[in-house]
């Protein structure tokens, strides 16, 4: 209910009871999403902090009759007639932002920067040390509460649990037990982690008692988050949970164990506001409502005693409480508690049966919160806790209503509550929205506590206790967004890069370069854009894209015209504020997944980000790049570094992050959860207080149980100063700038005309020439190009120089400190870190620099103070122009929790030249009056942006008319604060040149000329002044230094450095009002400055620490490292997680999974990273640690093959088949004993990394054992493949840096070096020279020639902070037998095969033998196919006549076991397992029965291979193919065992070994198609055209794509198998690796964990690859990228035909028609799914999304039976047969059958009469199929007599020869395959297109120009429309070079 602001809160009574006030909103706090109806204008659009503004979601009074009044008339018939005025639609109804930030405070400019500023975290990177501070606040705001609550008895006696002096949850009687439900990141599980351990620091670890008992979740991959982090129970389901009996995720049977709190952030999706319309109720049992049900009924299973529920305040909370206390307010029920638009049906009143003496539920509308069989109890007056009993009205109805039972027994439905049997009571009570934004968080959500009641009392008012707690715990944002946000270098951003520069990022790339322009298109985005630079006053500008710097090249590729544009109008909007702020250099957080209209440039509070969503494009321009998923986790307070992370995308990093509950705000539920008892008993014994008060009063007094936390550092002892220190880094500084982050030339990418940073996130450019310019980069920059050596730019061996130098532990000195603390009564805090220790944080790379950044800590873990260490260039100089700042500066920053931190700093020499110079800064600042006269007028910043003087009037208008009174109140305060709300009179003016008088003549000698600098996007603001430098002077600044977090103005300041961040540089600060157009008023020009007011501290100096302990590296076995002299609290802190009795001699660390491990690994990265880091770096380890360092051969030990230790790596328990009666399908099972064993063995397998604590000895060791790993990457190799362990070698390496992978498209080379071999073949026929070479290669594969080495890697991360890892390599050398054959379409690969064959004939006739040995090559063809390679058989040679083709089953039945061993050449088709009959004849053979036998059916398949979700129908289809693969591989291993005679007729293929295999356009096999998974209805459309002929699953079944071991596939070969492709579409690693594996089963990297395993995997064993998949690195992706190519290089070729297709031009006309008016409606209405609103004729397939019920198939169809479409095909074909030259000719036509597109060219055709076509039918065989297309390739005079045009679908595009009499191919439609959205594949369908045009573009055309038609239909005005879009895509340049992988 709504919050209460008294003790009583907003339940009536406690019972959940409310009245729903006017201001209750069922949506949620946030912008509407995309989703939304545009017609929904009315909503108020102005800043969310415009206190004048109805609530979001209410409609402004007037609104509507001012918008009938502006709004022009609509042609919509809805609103004809009807008296209404027409609602505008979104994108008109866009309103810029007029007010500033924290307008509505009353506070000055000054007093915002004073008070409402932001902390800044030490300068440190996004770590988790926030998140544990904003926890260790939370439990430092009701310490005294909680110490109270948990404190046992003072006479040891154990309270009970229950009544109302029980004790608390979490108190050593009451221990929390957590349960949690739909987990997800499981985020109570965090909070109470991070609790028990801020009590640990703060003395109280022993009062708090939790442990967590179970989570689920059914997400596989979020599942295997959960097993690495979490030391719980886990279940696959929350719907399963109550399963009899439950098995966890292993497939173990656990019951669930007993908990006293459950949490359960169930499903929002369907509650969402964001679904508009599309919401359902908890009773439509979508996935939220299905949560909600087993979330409740786990809660009455196991009755705990609380529970907290979480979900989007548009949840129907008031049914939700019903369902769970089982009272029903009658009063509310009328009014309506369900969904609005949900549950349709479902209205009505409640009904009842009468069973017995009991009323039960029968029927329940949607407006109650009622289980269907729930027994009604009784009824209770308003007021009253009496249940009174309810009778049955009538004896002889059996049913009866709600009306009639309230009318019999009196009941009051305006008042009365039913009440109805609960196994347990429970109160409920909610609070509507809290505000995250005082948690931390900017969104808004519902939390309900639940408990069970004192005493049975229903009235019970604990809720208002845990209310009171939680609103308590509530506290401002104490960090910016900006402190969330990982550094440029960070190696996460590295890796996401990488991503975005590979084959994933090409291929998005490519769909954008293929975008039809924004701009000339008539995009339903477009007047979003059009009407927000119009609303914010921009003016149209010529959009060059050219785009600031910093911005991420490979990024900004990605993103579309309408996103980019949208980024200039946000960017234009910051400017656009009175208080301009430049959003290059401020933190702005923009959505650009939104429309322009609705995603404002600001939120309503500086500093933070909008609300998380998973799929929300989040960009953050003062970074240039995407918010990253583990920044979303930040975001929403997860500690993501502390977290066991597996191969996560980004995707799921993003889901993870966008469903994850908000820890803070949870943790403080559970904070109140824990002490309300406490807090209720405190507040009952006092005199009347609110519960406010009683809460301020209990937190104020320490209480006496409070343990008092031990002294940080009482002294530092055996401290020296490091006196070679500074000099010894001032003598680096050279090497340390020509190490450091430099710029280099970059290949621009489609039109974004600038260059990139490339080091910036870590890479190590291999180039040696770098750009370096005297502001920045692009075309208004000065670049110069610098060179250095490879051995100048060793950046790896710089960095081990300075980890040799710098100690691991620093203090500063007492009297240094003490000397500042006397600083204006200890200004900076320094009392506070005197004798503290500063440890190496890290080291990290900047531009032209180093920094070295130490950290002192509190006892709490968290930072006070930051000590950081520059070494190379001091100050940004302009190269050339001034003498350049280098040597080493070091930087202290103090940081205190309540206030802003101040810094200290020593600069160390300039050169070599050391002098150590400590200064300190004070606040009695000197200001001096400046002179400051602007020449020569330049367009401001605003202007140069593209705002107009509409900004200015707008803002204007807006203070004297809404806002005059704010206006006129922060006028009177200062001009600063009167510059918040208008710009200036002359904004749009600023000087070219200013000049500075320093009338005060200070000696800083300010005064000069300084020239504004033309670099745009360099400085904030593009302002930037230039005083020269001269002999008595240094080059000085004059620039507007920005706030980041946008709480302050930007000011101008005047500094050496030209860099703002350089903040000791600077020598003056304007006012805050300053502006650089007030140097061009008179009366302006006179300003006061403030001088930089530092102190001399003359004692301070920096001091190495020697420490008790030292480390070294054992020569023993296993240890790599060890930790000596470590004191007792050192060792207690590291082990006592894991000895639990504390006296263990000698303690194995968990480091690798759980939350203790987490803790653990925390720990040990304060104590000992750096430390290990800095011996690593000065003495070595015994395994060399360089990049380049040499791979070490390993042995097996004990005789165990590497692979083989089942200790190490425990095997799978065997899954069962069994079938499910009630589902009607069968399912996998586990023997539960075995999945038990299994787990334990997976509990206690080894680890590479084993850290071990001695007490004894007061060491830590790290032991290594490189058998581990070993054992892991050997077992992807030998895994299923028979035979081969003993030939594996098996090598590794330490690895601490590792290089980028190449990540450039595959190639695929030619045949030009190889000798040729000579094939005769029938005259007067003969190869090409380069078949000649083909026929070499393909002969040198199969003669065992190709020597290839097989290679698997595994790598595991040493736990902790220092980088290492460790990677064991095994390999093994094979020889190749089969390989591809990918030459250009047309160029022979069909006679190059044939030669080969013929080429050893004689051999195969040889190997002949009986029973299964047959000397026929079988090729494997698409099925129609069959008869041309029978042709090309009998055409080339009359050595081979004994061809025998296998069309389908009945043909088999024809072919006796004799006739197959004796064949020289066999075929058949690739989809032979959907041949009518065929499956039943394996069935039959394999069971020696003669009768059929009922097989299981062949599912379906998808390019996603069911992996990407775990719901019900993706299992399914899992389990389908999963099955039938099982039951096929079983008849084939009986088949092979039986014995057959040799006149026995239709001997299954798989029986015979081949003598080779010849797959014929194996692509097909490869590249599926998205929309299979619509097969089976597709087969039931006359319309679809869907053929089984391309049921690719069937083909890779026949081939055994999954299957490992050759000998066991279904086709078995004796000497080699070879593909055959035009189009081999190898544009990723997984279809290279896949490749491999099919073509004889070649192992390239990661075949064990390729993705294609997936699609038969059970739940249980999807979660196992999951969860023990190693993460994958960087030198892993390096060496799959290489190993690839590798085998490309060895096993393909790729030969072009240049010379035989000299003089044969290829012709590709457009013929455009327009459709009719009548034409257009219909296509846009087919746009199924889409908002009417936003049909369009741009409307293309990546715009529909199949998750939110949208249908692109009914869009497609419409788009191909377009009349005027079939009209111009007739016209077409007419012209082309009317002319001379063609009367003889044949056409080819070709459609998508897919869509129908086949059969609607035939009904064209057909009905024209004297034209008529010949297409392939449904019922046609095979054979019929290969005649008809016979006709249309070597055609007879018979021939030329039938219709000469054909029809075909592109399923038939590969293999068929029609170049003899066809040189004229008509597209009807253009190709897309997918389903909408992202599914499309455009390599695929350009390569399918390819296929087609191969057909009759090849050697053999008789006729000198081949004409393709492409017919393209406009829209009715000539609008572009779908056919445009798809031609654009498919004729792609680089989509067509990915396809055919050409080496050019």
């Amino acid at each position: 209910g709504k919050a209460a602001k008294g003790a009583k809160g907003k339940a009536t009574k406690g019972k959940g009871r409310r009245t729903k006030n006017a201001d209750d909103s069922d949506s949620d706090d946030y912008v509407m999403g995309s989703e939304f109806k545009e017609t929904e204008s009315e909503m108020e659009l102005e800043s969310e902090d415009d206190a004048h503004a109805p609530k979001k979601g209410k409609r402004r009074e007037g609104t509507a009759k001012a918008a009938a009044k502006k709004a022009p008339e609509r042609s919509s018939t809805s609103s004809l007639g009807s008296g209404k005025a027409p609602r505008k639609k979104m994108s008109e109804s866009f309103k810029p932002n007029n007010n500033p930030l924290f307008w509505n405070r009353g506070m000055s400019c000054e007093e915002i920067r004073k008070n409402l500023g932001f902390l800044d975290p030490c300068g440190m990177e996004a770590t988790d040390d926030i998140i544990e501070g904003l926890v260790g606040e939370q439990v430092d705001t009701i310490r005294n509460l909680l110490v109270r609550a948990l404190t046992p008895p003072d006479d040891g006696t154990v309270e009970d649990t229950r009544g109302e002096h029980g004790a608390s949850l979490g108190s050593r009687s009451d221990p929390l037990v957590l349960g949690t439900a739909c987990s997800g990141t499981d985020a109570p599980a965090l909070a109470m982690t991070l609790v028990q351990e801020q009590l640990e620091k703060r003395g109280m670890g022993n009062l708090f008692h939790h442990r967590h008992a179970f989570s689920c979740e059914k997400e596989p991959f979020k599942q295997s988050y959960l097993a690495r982090n979490f030391d719980s129970t886990l279940y696959p389901d929350i719907v399963k949970l109550c399963d009899d009996p439950p098995r966890d995720v292993y497939g173990r049977e656990r019951p669930v164990p007993d908990f006293n709190l459950f949490v359960a952030g169930t499903s929002c999706k369907d509650f969402s506001m964001l679904r508009s319309n599309k919401r359902i109720d908890i009773e439509d049992k979508g996935c939220s409502g299905e949560t909600f049900l087993a979330a409740c009924e786990s809660l009455f299973k196991k009755k705990p005693r609380y529970a907290i529920f979480e979900n989007v305040t548009g949840a129907p909370w008031a049914k939700m409480s019903e369902y769970i206390t089982g009272r029903i307010n009658l009063s509310d029920c009328a009014n309506g508690k369900k969904i609005k638009g949900a549950s349709r049906g479902k209205d009505g009143d409640l009904e009842f049966v009468l069973e017995g003496k009991q009323i039960r539920v029968d029927r329940v509308p949607a407006n109650y919160g009622i289980r269907c069989g729930a027994v009604v109890k009784g009824y209770s007056r308003e007021d009253s806790i009496a249940v009174h009993q309810v009778l049955w009205p009538r004896t002889s109805k059996r049913k009866c209503t709600l009306t009639e039972v309230a009318e019999f027994n009196g009941i009051d439905r305006s008042s009365d509550i039913l009440i109805l049997e609960n196994e347990v009571l429970y109160c409920t009570h909610w609070i509507k929205k809290i505000d995250t934004k005082q948690y931390g968080l900017p969104q808004t959500r519902t939390y309900m506590f639940v408990w069970q009641p004192d005493d049975d009392n229903f009235d019970d008012d604990l809720g208002e206790y845990w209310e009171a707690i939680v609103k308590y715990l509530a506290s401002p944002v104490r960090h910016s967004l900006e402190s969330f946000i990982l550094e440029v270098d960070h190696d996460i951003i590295r890796t996401f890069r990488e991503a975005l520069n590979g084959p994933a990022g090409r291929y998005a790339r490519r769909g954008i370069a293929q975008a039809p322009n924004f701009w000339d298109s008539k995009n339903a985005n477009l007047p979003h854009n059009v009407n927000a630079r119009a609303g914010i006053g921009m003016e149209e500008m010529k959009r060059t894209n050219k785009l600031p710097p910093h911005y991420w090249q490979e990024y900004s590729c990605l993103n579309t015209q309408r996103q980019l544009d949208h980024i200039e109008i946000l960017h234009a909007s910051a400017a656009r504020d009175a208080d301009s702020k430049d959003s290059n250099f401020a933190s702005f957080f923009w959505n650009i997944s939104q429309n322009a209209s609705k995603e404002k440039h600001r939120s309503a509070v500086a500093g933070i980000a909008s609300c998380i969503t998973p799929g929300g494009d989040v960009f953050l321009p003062h970074v240039g790049r995407p918010l990253l998923g583990c920044e979303k986790l930040l975001l929403q307070v997860i500690p993501y570094f502390r977290l066991l992370l597996g191969n996560e995308t980004e995707v799921e990093l993003g889901d993870l992050a966008g469903n994850a509950i908000s820890l803070t705000v949870l943790g403080a539920t559970m904070l109140a959860a824990m002490a309300c008892r406490q807090l209720r008993k405190d507040h009952q014994a006092s005199l009347g207080e609110a519960i406010f008060e009683t809460l301020e009063r209990i937190n104020k007094h320490d209480t006496k149980s409070l343990v008092q936390s031990e002294a940080r550092v009482k002294s530092v002892e055996g401290r020296t100063t490091n006196t070679d220190l500074f000099q010894g880094l001032a003598e680096l500084t050279e090497d340390a700038i020509k190490s450091s982050i430099w710029i280099y030339k970059q290949t621009l990418i489609y039109c974004m005309i600038f260059r990139c940073t490339c080091e910036t996130s870590g890479g190590e450019s291999k180039s040696v020439n770098f750009l370096r310019c005297n502001g920045y980069q692009l075309d208004s920059h000065d670049i110069r190009e610098a060179t250095f050596s490879k051995e100048e730019r060793d950046l790896a061996g710089f960095e081990t120089k300075l980890r040799c130098l710098m100690p691991a532990n620093l203090v500063l000195s007492k009297e240094g400190l003490n000397e500042i603390a006397n600083i204006e009564d200890d200004l900076h805090r320094a009392s506070d870190i005197i004798g503290c220790v500063f440890a190496l944080h890290r080291i990290k790379r900047d531009r032209l620099r180093w920094i070295i950044i130490y950290y002192a800590r509190e006892d709490t873990g968290e930072a006070i103070a930051e000590f950081k260490i520059t070494v190379g260039e001091l100050e940004r100089r302009r190269q050339d122009h001034a003498k350049p700042v280098v040597g080493v500066q070091g930087e202290l920053t103090f940081h205190s929790s309540k206030k802003r931190t101040d810094r200290i700093g020593c600069r160390v020499g300039t050169g070599l030249v050391t002098n150590e110079n400590w200064k300190a800064k004070g606040t009695a600042f000197k200001t001096i009056p400046l002179s400051l006269v602007g020449t020569t007028v330049v367009p401001s910043f605003r202007m140069e942006v593209g705002l107009t003087d509409d900004a200015a009037d707008s803002l204007q208008k807006h203070v004297t008319g809404t806002r005059k009174k704010e206006y006129m109140a922060a006028k009177a305060h200062d001009m600063a604060s009167e510059r918040r709300w208008v710009y200036a009179k002359n904004w749009r003016d600023w000087p070219a040149e200013i000049t500075v008088l320093d009338s005060s003549a200070s000696y800083l000698n300010l005064s000069g000329k300084y020239t504004r600098a033309g670099c745009k996007h360099t400085f904030n603001q593009n302002a930037m002044w230039i005083r020269g430098e001269t002999s008595e002077a240094p080059e000085l600044y004059l620039m507007m230094k920005p706030d980041v977090s946008r709480v302050r103005p930007d000011v101008g300041i005047i500094s050496t450095s030209s860099s703002h961040e350089d903040t000791i540089s600077i020598l003056a600060t304007f006012p805050l009002h300053w502006q650089p157009c007030d140097t061009l008023v008179e009366e302006m020009q006179k300003v006061r400055v403030q001088t930089s007011a530092w102190s001399t501290v003359n004692n301070m100096s920096c001091l190495a620490l020697e420490t008790d302990f030292s480390v070294e590296a054992p020569a023993c076995d296993l240890a790599l490292i060890r930790m000596n002299g470590l004191s007792n609290r050192d060792i207690n802190d590291l082990c006592c997680r894991d000895d639990d009795s504390g006296s263990e001699p000698v303690v194995h660390l968990n480091v690798h999974r759980g939350a203790k491990a987490q803790q653990t690994v925390r720990r040990f990265n304060l104590l000992c990273s750096a430390p290990f880091l800095k011996y690593a770096a000065a003495h070595g380890l015994k395994y060399d640690l360089q990049l380049d360092a040499t791979w070490m051969p390993i042995k097996s030990k004990a005789g165990i093959p590497f692979g083989c230790c089942p200790r190490t790596i425990p095997p799978r328990p065997e899954e069962a088949w069994k079938f499910n009666e009630e589902r009607g399908e069968w399912e996998r099972y586990s023997e539960a004993g075995a999945a038990r064993k299994y787990y334990l063995a997976l509990q206690h397998s080894p680890r590479c990394f084993d850290v071990v604590a001695n007490r004894n000895e007061s060491s830590l060791t790290v032991n290594c054992c490189p058998e581990v790993v070993a054992h892991h990457a050997a077992f992807g190799l030998i895994d299923d493949r028979c035979g081969i362990g003993d030939e594996l070698s098996v090598d590794f390496r330490l690895l601490s840096t590792q290089d980028d992978p190449v990540l450039e498209r595959f190639r695929l080379h030619n045949c030009h070096d190889l000798p040729e071999t000579l094939v005769p073949l029938k005259e007067p026929y003969e190869l090409y020279e380069r078949q000649r070479r083909a026929v070499t290669k393909m002969l040198q594969v199969e003669k065992g020639d190709v020597a290839f080495e097989e290679v698997e890697m595994n790598e595991q991360a040493m736990p902790g902070s220092t980088g290492w890892s460790l990677v064991a390599r095994a390999s093994r050398n094979t020889r190749l037998c089969g390989g591809v054959i990918a030459d250009a379409i047309g160029s022979g690969k069909t006679v190059v095969s044939i030669a080969m064959i013929l080429h050893g004939i004689e051999a195969a006739r040889a190997n002949r033998s009986f029973p299964r040995n047959s000397s026929a090559t079988l090729v494997v063809v698409p099925p129609g196919l069959i008869d041309q390679w029978k042709m090309e058989v009998q055409k080339f040679t009359s050595a081979m006549t004994n061809v025998i083709c296998v069309y389908d089953d009945e043909a088999l039945g024809q072919y006796s076991l004799h006739d197959i061993l004796e064949a020289d050449v066999a075929i058949c088709p690739v989809d032979m397992l959907e041949s009518k009959g065929y499956m039943n004849r394996l069935a039959r053979v394999a069971a020696g029965r003669s009768n059929d036998v009922k097989v299981p059916k062949l599912p379906a398949s998808s390019r996603d291979p069911y992996g990407g979700a775990n719901n019900p129908r993706s299992q399914q289809r899992r389990n389908e193919s999963a099955y039938f693969t099982y039951v096929y591989n079983e008849y084939i291993i009986k088949i092979r065992q039986k014995k057959f005679k040799p006149h026995d007729k239709g001997v299954p293929l798989e029986y015979f070994e081949w003598e080779r295999i010849i797959v014929d356009e194996i692509h097909e096999c490869l590249c599926t198609s998205r929309d299979e998974l619509k097969e089976a209805k597709a087969k039931n459309d006359h319309n679809s055209g869907f053929f089984q002929e391309k049921n690719r699953r069937a083909g890779r079944e026949f081939l055994g794509i999954a299957t490992k071991d050759l000998n066991k596939r279904p086709l078995v070969f004796r000497s080699s198998i070879f593909g055959l492709t035009a189009t081999p579409l190898l544009d990723s690693t997984n279809r290279v690796i896949e490749l491999a594996n099919l073509m004889g089963n070649a192992y390239v990297v990661g075949l064990s964990n390729h993705w294609r395993n997936l699609e038969k995997e059970s739940g249980r064993n999807i979660f196992l690859s999951n969860f023990l998949e190693p993460k994958q690195s960087r030198e892993i992706r390096k060496t799959i990228y290489s190993k690839c190519q590798n085998y490309l290089d060895l096993a393909c070729c790729k030969n072009k035909l240049e010379t035989d297709m000299e003089g044969i031009e290829l012709v590709q006309p457009s013929v455009k028609i327009r459709m009719s008016a009548e034409e257009g409606d219909l296509y846009r209405k087919s746009q199924k799914g889409i908002n009417p609103s936003v049909q369009s004729y741009a409307i293309t397939p990546e715009d529909f999304d199949v998750a939110a019920g949208h249908d692109v198939s009914t869009f497609l169809r419409q788009n191909a039976k377009l009349v005027c479409r079939g009209q111009k095909l007739v016209e077409l074909c007419r012209n082309i047969l009317s002319t001379e030259s063609n009367k003889n000719t044949k056409i080819i036509v070709f459609a998508d059958g897919r869509i129908g597109a086949g059969n609607i060219a035939r009904d064209f055709l057909m009905e024209e009469e004297g034209l008529g076509c010949t297409w392939l039918g449904q019922e046609d065989s095979v054979e019929e199929k290969n005649k008809k297309t016979s006709m249309y390739g070597y055609v007879t005079e018979h021939d030329k007599r039938r219709p000469r045009v054909l029809v075909l679908h592109f399923e038939h595009s590969a293999g068929l020869n029609l170049q003899a009499e066809c040189n004229n191919l008509i597209l009807f439609t253009p190709l897309y395959v997918g389903e909408g959205g992202k599914s499309g594949d455009p390599v695929s369908d350009a390569s399918t297109e390819l296929q087609a045009i191969g057909r009759v573009f090849r050697p053999g055309q008789q006729k000198s120009k081949v004409y393709v038609y492409r017919i393209e239909v406009e829209g009715p005005d000539g609008e572009e429309c779908l056919d445009t879009h798809l031609i654009r895509r498919n004729t792609d340049k680089e989509t067509i070079q990915m396809a055919v992988n050409a080496d050019d």
